[in-house]
């Protein structure tokens, strides 16, 4: 397996996967991705911007995830609190296809995640999840991320939503 960035011919796919994640959040009972969150029209913004990553093998997409290097507005606050202080990179919209599912494709992205973090310098990474999203919070227990406290979402359509945020230190 590898990790590319993402471009512009592959949002198509991206989308396929995100529909089929927020499908099983929908069947997990959870709202969360269910209003519009994350769109298109984000994902090609994280294209634009070289944050989107791919896990690809044999030319297939298994997954995808974005990365950021710069502050989460939704971070700034915690009901609890933060393993580290300072500068740190995050990962969103973590998904994986559902024909890949259970095979460590996550924990993959993860750590590749947590590399980039490193070659950039930082020494941590951050990422949230919805309190009732039991197999998200496993698997980032599993690739050693600590929950941290509560954070509320600010902005978009998921506006104040609670969601548990969780840090790994590099």
């Amino acid at each position: 397996m590898e990790f590319i960035t993402a471009k512009p011919e592959h949002l198509q796919e991206i989308w396929r996967i995100t529909k089929e994640a927020k499908a099983q959040l929908k069947r997990l009972g959870l709202d969360q991705w269910q209003s519009g969150y994350p769109s298109e029209e984000i994902w090609a913004q994280d294209i634009r911007e070289e944050a989107a990553w791919l896990a690809v093998e044999d030319s297939k997409v298994l997954g995808a995830f974005a990365f950021q290097t710069t502050p989460d507005v939704s971070y700034g606050e915690i009901e609890g609190e933060w393993l580290t202080d300072g500068a740190y990179a995050s990962m969103h919209r973590v998904c994986v296809s559902d024909d890949s599912k259970g095979k460590g494709i996550a924990g993959r992205m993860f750590r590749h995640g947590f590399s980039m973090a490193e070659e950039l310098g930082f020494h941590s990474v951050r990422i949230d999840t919805h309190p009732g999203n039991l197999p998200m919070q496993r698997a980032l227990k599993k690739a050693g991320f600590i929950p941290c406290g509560s954070i509320f979402l600010k902005g978009g359509c998921e506006d104040g939503a609670e969601r548990i945020a969780f840090e790994k230190t590099l």
